[in-house]
């Protein structure tokens, strides 16, 4: 019984960085609009991730799992480095940092909505 209660303490205490970031709560809440460049990405789960060339500053970029960027119509080669792009989301609740989570993209003029069920 001991050892279950360490297990149990152990996961959550590993869990907390993952769950705090994961989700919506670590962004200000209020639409956001970023135009640049795909520096690097990473494709793969539990979330996409870009890197992008806004300017002169660098940011990441939060995009779906790779079934939701499917389900949007996206592909891989669309958000290969080299790829210009809009990003519609939400940005980081500490305005130090360049991070956002997208909730759609813009692509030659065509929006590829990640979250549909959000307004």
């Amino acid at each position: 019984m001991r050892s279950l209660r360490f297990l149990t303490l152990l996961t959550a205490i590993l869990a907390a960085p993952a769950l705090a970031h994961h989700g919506w709560g670590w962004t200000d809440g209020g639409e956001f609009t970023l135009t640049g460049t795909v520096a690097a990405a990473d494709l793969g789960n539990p979330h996409g991730v870009l890197t992008m060339t806004v300017n002169d500053e660098t940011w990441t970029v939060e995009v779906g799992q790779p079934w939701r960027n499917a389900q949007a119509g996206l592909t891989d080669a669309m958000l290969a480095p080299g790829a210009e792009l809009t990003v519609e989301g939400h940005r980081s609740a500490d305005p130090a940092q360049f991070l956002m989570k997208a909730e759609r993209l813009v692509i030659d003029s065509q929006s590829y909505n990640l979250y549909p069920d959000r307004s």
